[in-house]
C-alpha cells in the first residue's frame, strides 16, 4: 500500500525533536510537508527530512492535494478550530492532547469525524506503548486480584512565565498538560469512570500550576478508590500504582515520557517478595503512534483510542474544575 502522507502544521519544538522524526521513521508513513510561515524554522526539520515541502500557511498545507494526514501541534486553544478545519479540507487528523479544552468541543469533532468517514484522534501516545498494554494485561486478567486503589502522580518544574502552559489565554495548566495522563492512564488500564470527585487547585496567573484529585471509579472489576497529583511546578516525577487484594502493577521512572527517558519497565508484586519485571528499552511510542495510524487509515484497524475514549478524560477534568477548592 501507499504511505500515508504527512503534513505538520506549526513549527513547533515538540514536532521538531519528536513527532515529525517519528512519522519519518515510521513504516507506512511519510514526512511530507509542513506549513510555517517563517522558513528559518523549517531547517531544523529540513536536517532529517531534506525533501520536506513547505507552506507559508495552514491553509496551503490542507489546500495540499498530495496529502493524506495532518499533525497538529499547535497551542490548546486553536486545536478545535483547525482539526475541524483540517476534517473539512479531507484530510485525515492526529491532534496533540489536549484535542479541547471541554468535552462539549469534543462532541463537535465527533460529528465532523462520522460525517466525513476520516480518522480525527488525539495524539494520546502512552496507549501505543507496551507497557501501559501490558499494566493493562496483568489488571485485567486478575493477575493481582481485586483492585482497591490507584494513584498517578506526574510533576515537574516550569518556571517560564512566557510558555503556553503558564498562558491562560492559551489554554495552559497542568491538568490539561499532564491531567490527561494521570486520568487517562487509569481509565486506560482499569476501563473505570468517576462516580465521585473531589479536588484541590492551586493557580498562579489564572492557571493551575497544582492540582491534588480524589475519586471512586467504578468499572468492569467494581469499585475502587483512585488518588492523583499533577504539578507544573515541582521536581520531575512520573508515577503509576495500582494495588490489589494479592499484588501491586507498578511504572514508574518515565512512565508517561518513556522513548525521551529510555526507562520504560512496569512491574508486578505478589505473593510477598515476589516481584516481576518487563522491560522495553528502545521503544519510541511515537512512532508505534503514527504507524497505528497509518493502519487505521489503509486497512481499517481499529484506532486503540478513539475520540469517544477521549471525551471520559475530558469529561473527568471538567468535573475536577467544576467542584475543586481552591488552595
Amino acid at each position: 500500500m501507499k504511505p500515508v502522507r504527512w503534513g505538520v502544521l506549526g513549527a513547533a519544538r515538540f514536532a521538531r525533536e519528536h513527532m515529525a522524526p517519528a512519522i519519518h521513521a515510521a513504516e507506512g508513513a511519510e514526512l511530507a510537508a509542513l506549513a510555517t510561515s517563517d522558513p528559518a524554522k523549517a531547517e531544523g526539520f529540513r536536517a532529517f527530512c531534506p525533501g520536506l515541502a513547505l507552506h507559508d500557511s495552514y491553509e496551503a498545507l490542507l489546500a495540499d492535494p498530495t496529502i493524506d494526514a495532518v499533525y497538529i501541534p499547535l497551542p490548546n486553544h486553536l486545536h478545535v478550530d483547525w482539526t475541524l478545519k483540517a476534517l473539512a479540507a479531507g484530510k485525515h487528523v492526529l491532534c496533540e492532547k489536549p484535542i479541547a479544552l471541554a468535552a462539549s468541543e469534543i462532541d463537535r469533532i465527533i460529528a465532523a469525524r462520522d460525517r466525513s468517514g476520516l480518522l480525527a484522534a488525539e495524539a494520546y501516545m502512552i496507549v501505543h506503548h507496551p507497557q501501559w498494554q501490558r499494566a493493562r494485561e496483568w489488571l485485567q486478567s486478575g493477575e493481582i486480584g481485586e483492585l482497591v486503589h490507584a494513584d498517578v502522580a506526574f510533576s515537574f518544574n516550569l518556571t517560564d512565565g512566557g510558555n503556553i502552559r503558564n498562558k491562560p489565554e492559551t489554554g495552559g495548566g497542568a491538568l490539561r498538560d499532564i491531567g490527561v495522563y494521570t486520568f487517562g492512564c487509569a481509565r486506560f488500564v482499569t476501563g473505570a469512570e468517576p462516580a465521585e470527585v473531589s479536588a484541590r487547585i492551586r493557580r498562579e496567573n489564572g492557571v493551575d500550576v497544582f492540582a491534588q484529585v480524589a475519586a471512586i471509579m467504578e468499572g468492569p472489576g467494581g469499585r475502587f478508590t483512585y488518588g492523583s497529583m499533577t504539578s507544573m511546578r515541582m521536581y520531575n516525577r512520573q508515577v503509576a500504582t495500582f494495588q490489589g487484594t494479592r499484588g501491586m502493577i507498578r511504572l514508574e521512572g518515565g512512565c508517561f515520557n518513556a522513548n525521551v527517558n529510555d526507562l520504560a519497565e512496569v512491574e508486578m508484586h505478589r505473593n510477598g517478595n515476589s516481584v516481576t519485571v518487563e522491560r522495553f528499552p528502545g521503544v519510541n511510542q511515537y512512532r508505534l503512534q503514527v504507524e497505528a495510524f497509518g493502519r487505521s487509515v489503509r486497512e481499517g484497524a481499529a484506532w486503540p483510542c478513539p475520540l469517544e475514549f477521549v471525551r471520559g478524560t475530558q469529561a473527568m477534568m471538567d468535573r475536577v474544575y467544576e467542584v475543586a477548592v481552591e488552595i
